[in-house]
C-alpha cells in the first residue's frame, strides 16, 4: 500500500539524483580534503575528534593482524558493529572485515572512506548508515549526498569494488521516522540503478509485520538494536545477495587467507 507514495517520492527526487552524477567531482571524492583556505572542514574535524578512539582500534587491529586483500568491507553504525558473528555467518567468503563503529552517521562513513575501506583494497563493500542521520535531524536527500560522495570516493579507488547499501531498517524506537526511511531508502535505491556494479539490498520490507509495523521480535529490549533472530534474518536476506554466481565461481579458485 505503500508503492505509489514511495514512487512519487523516488520520481520527485530523479533531478537530484541526477545532478549529483553530473557534479560529482575532486571535492566530493575526498569530502575530508581541504577547502579553498587550505584547512579540513569543521565537520570532517568534528568527526575526527569523536572517532578517534574507534579509528586507533582498527589501526591496532589491523597492526596486529592485517587482512588480506580482495575481501568484503561491511562499514557502519551500531548494526555493523554488534554483528559479531559476521565473519562466522558468510563462511563462503575469504576474508570478512567489520568496520562498525556506533552511533556514526552515513556523513561519517564518506568521511572516513579512506581509514574504513580504501586501504584492505576489498572486492566487495556493504554499508549500512542513515538510522542515525535521520534521528539528528538530517534530510533523506542530505543522506544521500553523503552515501554519493562515499560511493564515489569508493568507486574511484576501487573501480573493480562492488557497492551494496543495505537498507536503512525500521525499528520500533524510531516507528515516527519510518516516512524518512522509506523515502531515503527509495532515493539511494534509485540512485544505485543508475551505478554499475552496485545494488540495494532491502532489508526494509521483511522487517515489518502484516501491520506494516516493525515487528519487535528482531529487537533488544532498547527496541533499536539488533537481537539473535534480527541478525538471522538479515544473514538470510543479505547472504541471499552476497555472492553471485560469477562471484563463486572466483571464490572456488582463490585462495584461503585467514
Amino acid at each position: 500500500m505503500h508503492a505509489a507514495p514511495a514512487a512519487k517520492a523516488a520520481r520527485r527526487l530523479l533531478l537530484p539524483i541526477a545532478l549529483l552524477f553530473a557534479t560529482l567531482g575532486a571535492q566530493a571524492q575526498f569530502p575530508n580534503a581541504p577547502g579553498p583556505d587550505g584547512a579540513p572542514s569543521p565537520a570532517y574535524l568534528a568527526a575526527q575528534a569523536r572517532w578517534r578512539s574507534e579509528l586507533a582500534a582498527f589501526d591496532a587491529a589491523d597492526r596486529q593482524q592485517w587482512p588480506s586483500e580482495g575481501g568484503v568491507v561491511f562499514v557502519g553504525s551500531s548494526t555493523i558493529r554488534f554483528w559479531t558473528r559476521l565473519a562466522q555467518d558468510f563462511p563462503q567468503l575469504p576474508v570478512v572485515i567489520n568496520r562498525g563503529f556506533g552511533g556514526s552517521t552515513m556523513a561519517d562513513c564518506s568521511y572516513f572512506a579512506r581509514e574504513l575501506v580504501l586501504r584492505y583494497k576489498p572486492r566487495h563493500v556493504l554499508v549500512y548508515a542513515g538510522d542515525n542521520d535521520l534521528a539528528e535531524g538530517r534530510t533523506p536527500i542530505q543522506i544521500l549526498e553523503s552515501f554519493a560522495q562515499f560511493a564515489n570516493t569508493v568507486r574511484t579507488a576501487l573501480p573493480e569494488a562492488r557497492i551494496s547499501y543495505i537498507s536503512i531498517k525500521p525499528s520500533p524506537s524510531r516507528e515516527k521516522l519510518q516516512p524518512q526511511m522509506r523515502e531515503t531508502n527509495d532515493i539511494i535505491g534509485a540512485y544505485l540503478r543508475r551505478l554499475p556494479n552496485s545494488e540495494y539490498i532491502d532489508v526494509f520490507t521483511p522487517m515489518l509485520g502484516a501491520d506494516g509495523r516493525p515487528r519487535p521480535e528482531l529487537f533488544r529490549g532498547d527496541r533499536l538494536h539488533l537481537n539473535d533472530e534480527g541478525y538471522r534474518l538479515w544473514r538470510s536476506v543479505i547472504g541471499a545477495q552476497l555472492v553471485r554466481p560469477a562471484d563463486q565461481a572466483e571464490l572456488s579458485i582463490a585462495p584461503v587467507s585467514r
